[in-house]
C-alpha cells in the first residue's frame, strides 16, 4: 500500500447543502476515494470519533444567514482535540483573507472558496493526505523510536545441552506467527528469546515492541497498552498511541505477563480473540495485527488453579511454550557469555582489558547465579569498572553470594539490599511475585530494586 493509491483512503466531507455534498461525492468518489457525508459540526465530531478518515474536508459556514465561518473555526478547535493529525481542508463562499488565516491558525491544511475549480481541488487533497500519511507515519516513528530495541539483531549465546531444546523450537516455530509463551527464572534472557523469534520471522523487518507487564502501574495499564487521547485524564496532554498499536505488523512481547492484575486480564483477552481494541477516552476501535510473545517465571498454570490468573487467557498465551533452563543448569556457556559481556563493556567504557583470569572463571562457574544471565552481565560490568589490570581477577566480580562472601557489616547499605534480594529469589526459585511478597515489597517496588542491581 502506498499513500498515493486513493482506493485506500476515506474523506469525510462536511456540508448544510445537499447539491454541494453530492457534487464533491461524485467528483472525489471519481478520483477513487471512499466518501462519507455529514451536514453538521456535531457530526463532524461523532464520525471522527467513530471512524479513521485520510482528510476532511469542510465547510466553515452552516446556520442560515451565517458568513462569518465562525461556526468551521469553532468546529477546527474542537477536532483539534478529537484528531490533531487529522488534515482538514476548509472551504467557503464567503472567501477572506482573515477567515483563512485564523483557519489555518486553529489547524486547517488549506483553503479553497466556492466554486471550486475541479483538477485544483482534487490536487490539494491529494497532496494533503499524502502529507497527512507522512506526518502520521513520523509520529508513530517517534514513539516507536523510544521503545524499539536497539540497532541490530539479538546476540543468542548458547551451546549448552541444556539449551539445545530451546534453539530447536526457535528454528521451528520462530518463521510462524503463533503466539508464544517462554517462561523461566528472573534474568534467564527472555527478552533476548524473544528478539530472536522475532528476527527469524517473516515480521522481522516490522517493530518489535517490549513492555514489563510485572513494573506497570495498574492505573495507566489500559493508557500503556491502548493508548490514549488527549483530556482522557489529567496529564493526558495530547494523543498517544499505545503499545498494541505501535506495534501494528510486527511483535509485541508482553514480559511479567503473569503480573496483571486480574481485573486487567479481560482487556488483554479481547484483543487477542478479536484484534479490536479503544483507546482510553475515545469510543473509536482500532485493530491490531500484532504477533504476541509474552513470558513470565511465575508457574501459570497455579496462577490459574488460585484464582489469579484466567484460563481461557493462558489459552491464547501459550500456543508453543518454551522453557528457558537457568545458568546452574546450563555452566558450559558461562565462559562465553561472560567474554561476549566483557568485550561490550571494555567498548563502553573504553578499558584496556583482555580477559579474565583462572580464580575468576572458578568464581564464576561455582556462584549459584540466582539472578541468571542478568546478574552474570551485571557482575562482569561491575569488574570491569572495578578492575586496575588487564585481567579480570575474583575480586573484581564481586560475588557476594558464594562461599566467600563479605560479611554483612562489611557491606555496603545497596549491597546488602541485593545481597537479600538475591538470596530471597534463590529460596523462592526465581519466583518475582513470592520473592516480593516475603520481603514486604509491592510488584513495582520489588521490579524497580530487580532493574536497580541488574537481576
Amino acid at each position: 500500500m502506498t499513500v498515493t493509491d486513493p482506493a485506500v483512503h476515506r474523506i469525510l466531507i462536511a456540508d448544510d447543502q445537499p447539491d454541494v455534498l453530492e457534487a464533491l461525492r461524485l467528483l472525489l468518489k471519481a478520483e477513487g476515494y471512499q466518501i462519507e457525508t455529514v451536514k453538521s459540526p456535531a457530526a463532524v465530531i461523532k464520525a471522527i470519533e467513530a471512524h479513521d478518515f485520510s482528510l476532511l474536508l469542510m465547510d466553515l459556514n452552516y446556520a442560515r444567514d451565517t458568513t462569518s465561518g465562525q461556526e468551521g473555526l469553532d468546529l477546527l478547535n474542537q477536532i483539534q482535540h478529537v484528531d490533531s493529525s487529522l488534515p482538514v481542508v476548509v472551504m467557503t463562499a464567503w472567501a477572506s483573507v482573515d477567515v483563512a488565516v485564523e483557519a489555518m491558525r486553529r489547524g486547517a491544511k488549506d483553503f479553497i472558496t466556492k466554486p471550486w475549480e475541479n483538477p485544483r481541488l482534487a490536487a490539494i487533497v491529494r497532496n494533503q493526505i499524502e502529507l497527512g500519511n507522512a506526518v502520521r507515519a513520523y509520529r508513530r516513528l517517534e514513539q516507536e523510536n523510544q521503545l524499539l530495541r536497539g540497532k541490530g539483531g539479538p546476540t543468542l549465546i548458547a551451546q549448552s545441552a541444556a539449551m539445545r531444546p530451546v534453539l530447536e523450537v526457535i528454528a521451528r516455530v520462530g518463521p510462524s506467527g503463533a503466539n508464544i509463551l517462554i517462561t523461566g527464572e528472573n534474568g534467564t534472557g527472555k527478552g533476548v528469546i524473544a528478539q530472536a523469534l522475532h528476527a527469524v520471522s517473516g515480521r522481522a523487518a516490522q517493530p518489535f515492541i517490549s513492555v514489563n507487564m510485572g513494573g506497570l502501574p495498574e492505573g495507566v495499564f489500559e493508557s500503556e497498552l491502548f493508548g490514549h487521547v488527549r483530556g482522557a485524564f489529567t496529564d493526558a496532554k495530547s494523543d498517544r498511541a499505545g503499545r498494541f498499536e505501535l506495534a501494528h505488523g510486527g511483535t509485541l512481547f508482553l514480559d511479567e505477563i503473569g503480573n496483571i492484575p486480574l481485573n486487567q486480564q479481560s482487556k488483554i483477552l479481547r484483543t487477542l480473540e478479536t484484534g479490536e481494541y479503544e483507546r482510553v477516552g475515545s469510543s473509536k476501535t482500532y485493530r491490531a495485527d500484532v504477533r504476541l510473545i509474552s513470558a513470565t517465571n511465575a508457574d501459570l498454570s497455579a496462577e490459574v488453579a488460585a484464582g489469579r490468573f484466567r484460563q481461557d487467557l493462558l489459552f491464547r498465551l501459550n500456543t508453543i511454550a518454551i522453557h528457558l533452563p537457568p545458568m546452574r543448569d546450563r555452566r558450559e556457556d558461562i565462559p562465553l557469555l561472560a567474554q561476549h559481556f566483557l568485550k561490550q563493556h571494555v567498548e563502553r567504557y573504553h578499558k584496556a582489558i583482555t580477559g579474565f583470569d583462572a580464580g575468576a572463571l572458578e568464581a564464576m562457574q561455582n556462584h549459584v547465579w540466582p539472578g541468571n544471565v542478568r546478574e552474570l552481565d551485571h557482575a562482569v560490568e561491575r569488574s570491569v569498572l572495578m578492575s586496575t589490570g588487564r585481567v579480570i581477577r575474583a575480586v573484581d566480580l564481586g560475588l557476594t553470594a558464594g562461599p566467600a562472601a563479605a560479611r554483612i557489616e562489611d557491606m555496603s547499605l545497596e549491597e546488602v539490599e541485593a545481597h537479600l534480594i538475591k538470596k530471597t529469589l534463590a529460596r523462592c526459585d526465581g519466583n518475582a511475585r513470592r520473592a516480593a511478597e516475603e520481603l514486604g515489597l509491592s510488584r513495582s517496588a520489588f521490579y524497580r530494586r530487580l532493574e536497580k542491581y541488574g537481576l
